[in-house]
C-alpha cells in the first residue's frame, strides 16, 4: 500500500545522518527507482524537509518528526 511505503520512506530517511541514494532506497524497499523518485517528490511537495537530488542522494533535516496520525 502506498501510504505504508511513504511512511517507510520517511522512517528510513529520518534515521540516516548521511545522504542515501534513491537506488539504495529502492533496493531496500523492493520497489523501482522511478517509484522512489515519485514518492520523494510527493513527500517534498507535502512539506517533508527532504533535501537532495537524483544521482547525489537524499537526506532529511535533523529533528523532523511525523505528526500524529488519527484513524477512525
Amino acid at each position: 500500500m502506498r501510504l505504508f511505503r511513504l511512511f517507510d520512506l520517511l522512517d528510513r530517511l529520518r534515521t540516516r545522518r548521511t545522504p542515501v541514494s534513491a537506488e539504495a532506497l529502492a533496493q531496500a524497499m523492493g520497489v523501482s527507482l522511478r517509484t522512489v523518485y515519485r514518492d520523494l517528490a510527493d513527500l517534498q511537495s507535502l512539506g517533508a524537509p527532504i533535501r537532495g537530488e537524483g544521482g547525489v542522494g537524499y537526506v532529511m533535516d535533523h529533528g523532523y518528526f511525523m505528526p500524529s496520525l488519527h484513524l477512525n
